[in-house]
């Protein structure tokens, strides 16, 4: 029986080199990829667009976390340790993650929000601080993209022009998608271009499709709910007739409905921000999180 063995164990060990040897030169084979690791869904989605089938992508976080006081895991940092590159919003958004970052060995990391004009928070303990959802303007999305193609490009440059040459095409996506949510919001009354949420996430895109907002807490970091919040939007909102209120995905929708119980305003529905779906779901992609959060304002705002 041991020589049967002995004879055996030469063509086992030459199957399992062959076998990882056809592995390793599967086209795409993770081990061969460059990976790229993301903060949150949102920023994932726009890489997978840079890196087309380039790069592996994964997020830290999954679809439909909170992602400002997030606590990471062992298993995230697992997932994070064998990347390539980390990329993150910056702007004080991922509070959790420069010590998250601390525990990673020698990954190189890059802000997607470099270049943007930041819009200062204007109330509350973070006054003064960048608000943190600029990924909210397709302006500015089109500086993240470009972020994200000049980092990947300088950490994976085998593949730099594949890296351009899709950021390229993937903002004439985000360039395009730009004018009908223009023309639902503008279908609405100039009277009623109120935005009033949850939380102040909204700014940019209010910014640029000419809203005027206003929002029960500043940031998800803060409190939230409180009845000195809640008692400001109320008196806001029957002061201008506002038509409706709205709240994001990632929290409770608690405190909007009960503004909207009190004032007799609509309760608009879900917006996306912080946080894509999964694949099944509403808000899969950047741009579906566009298009659909613009639809639910345009129809919650509607005489």
């Amino acid at each position: 029986m041991k020589s049967v063995a002995l004879r055996i164990l030469p063509h086992i060990t030459m199957l399992a080199a062959i076998l990882l040897y056809l592995a390793a030169a599967l086209p795409g084979h993770a081990a061969d990829r460059f990976k790229v690791a993301t903060t949150f869904t949102v920023i994932a989605d726009m890489v997978r667009n840079v890196a087309g089938e380039t790069a592996e992508v994964v997020s830290i976080t999954r679809p439909g976390a909170e992602i400002h006081n997030y606590q990471p895991t062992p298993r995230d940092i697992i997932k994070a340790q064998d990347a390539d590159l980390i990329l993150w919003n910056g702007l004080n958004l991922e509070l959790w993650f420069e010590r998250f970052f601390a525990n990673l060995s020698d990954v190189p990391s890059a802000t997607v929000s470099d270049g943007v004009e930041p819009i200062g928070i204007g109330e509350g303990p973070y006054t003064g601080k960048p608000n943190p959802h600029a990924w909210m303007s397709p302006s500015d999305a089109l500086i993240y993209v470009d972020n994200i193609a000049s980092a990947m490009a300088a950490h994976d440059p085998d593949n730099a022009e594949t890296y351009r040459a899709n950021a390229e095409a993937y903002k004439a996506q985000i360039t395009d998608a730009v004018t009908p949510l223009r023309e639902a919001l503008a279908s609405v009354p100039e009277e009623r271009r109120w935005l009033v949420t949850s939380e102040g996430a909204f700014s940019y895109l209010a910014r640029d499709f000419g809203l005027k907002e206003a929002y029960l807490w500043p940031i998800n970091a803060d409190q939230q709910g409180t009845p000195q919040q809640v008692r400001k939007v109320i008196d806001l909102v029957r002061a201008n007739n506002i038509p409706a209120v709205f709240s994001e995905s990632t929290i409770s929708p608690d405190a909007a409905r009960q503004v909207a119980r009190e004032t007799g305003a609509r309760y608009g529905g879900v917006l996306y921000v912080d946080s894509l779906t999964e694949a099944d779901g509403p808000a899969p992609t950047y741009l579906d999180l566009l298009r659909l959060t613009t639809s639910t304002i345009a129809e919650g705002l509607k005489p």
